[in-house]
């Protein structure tokens, strides 16, 4: 008898985040708090459905849509409402055709196709997370063959930034290199850069000839909508060429929908129809195209005033509620009580590389 093609396949690791549901779910305590995969709930536990959400959603429903396939890159009408959310309705780079946009399954399908499409444009640069960052960021980078390292980021003592030593790092690195940097609310540690420092981050990009990739998983929840999109209106008025993965998964408590993008800035027009033709052949490749449901609610909300100012008065809801909680895990991200250590970005054996 021939032996199981599996029969070498080892158990993979449980997901470090999305593992702690299973001991959540597990739990009969009625005091417990689940402390995993970042996902706003009311009192009770429920996810809320915001208002402009509803409102959207049902007028789709009502008007029975077409369930047919989406353009590769998804609905000219989503793509142009996230990139006005990113640079503002009057943005330069929009006037002049420099931004690509793509629907992607969610921010961590944007930062895989984002990934998949750097490889193809630069195998040899290496990519650089910041110490500690969000799980995923160096599955989802090594799953494209890039080798990833470290850029120094938290500073135990204060709690806060250790930008002396970031922008030492940073102002070390290589031409090409790919720094990913989390535009605002940084996970895990919720210290941000200062405006003054988000500027010399820019400097040193352009005189390192840095390649910036912008994770924005949180626009509206640190400061307000326009004023979290600092980094990348920074990055904008620069003149470089960077990306930015973005998502409605928190703002629009979409969570399940997986309602992304990824959006990348060219030189010029004529860049942006060549970047966007090979963009595309990544995610035929990946996926072919992307889902309505979802993209199809964001859109509406976003290029409906009324609707736009609805859910704009939802997320701040849901920011003062984030700020105003009485959770000790909420008290100790906030910046006094901070942890003076939070787990380390570096290579784990514990490290799923199963994206969220």
């Amino acid at each position: 008898m021939t032996s199981s093609i599996f029969a070498g396949v080892e158990l993979a690791p449980r997901d470090p985040i999305l593992g702690l549901n299973e001991a959540f779910n597990a739990d009969t305590r009625s005091t417990k708090v689940n402390l995993g995969v970042g996902v706003y709930s009311d009192d009770n536990g429920k996810i809320p459905l915001l208002a402009a959400v509803q409102a959207a959603e049902k007028a789709r429903l009502e008007a029975l849509p077409a369930r047919g396939y989406q353009p590769i890159e998804g609905p000219a009408a989503y793509d142009v409402a996230v990139q006005k959310l990113l640079f503002g309705e009057s943005s330069e780079l929009l006037a002049a055709g420099r931004v690509v946009t793509a629907q992607a399954l969610g921010g961590t399908g944007a930062l895989k196709i984002g990934a998949d499409f750097l490889k193809r444009l630069n195998p040899a640069a290496k990519v650089y997370i910041s110490d500690p960052s969000w799980e995923n960021h160096r599955a989802l980078f090594e799953s494209a063959g890039f080798a990833v390292e470290n850029y120094p980021y938290y500073h135990a003592a204060s709690r806060g930034v250790d930008f002396a030593a970031m922008k030492a790092h940073l102002s070390s690195l290589d031409a090409g290199s790919i720094i990913v940097l989390h535009a605002c609310c940084h996970n895990p540690t919720g210290a941000d850069l200062s405006a003054a420092q988000w500027e010399e981050v820019v400097s040193i990009c352009r005189e390192r000839s840095l390649v910036p990739f912008l994770d924005m998983a949180y626009q509206g929840f640190a400061d307000g909508i326009d004023a979290d999109a600092l980094a990348v209106r920074l990055f904008a008025a620069s003149n470089l060429q960077f990306f930015v993965a973005s998502s409605f998964s928190k703002s629009f408590s979409l969570y399940g929908e997986r309602v992304g993008a990824l959006s990348i800035i060219t030189a010029a027009k004529d860049e942006s129809v060549r970047v966007l033709s090979q963009l595309k052949r990544v995610i035929r490749t990946n996926y072919s195209n992307p889902p309505i449901h979802g993209a199809a609610i964001v859109a509406a909300v976003l290029s409906s005033r009324r609707c736009a100012r609805n859910g704009r008065r939802s997320w701040r809801a849901c920011a003062i509620a984030f700020a105003t909680c009485d959770w000790p895990c909420w008290r100790r991200s906030r910046r006094k009580a901070w942890p003076s250590t939070f787990p380390s970005s570096r290579p784990s054996a514990a490290c799923s590389p199963t994206p969220a």
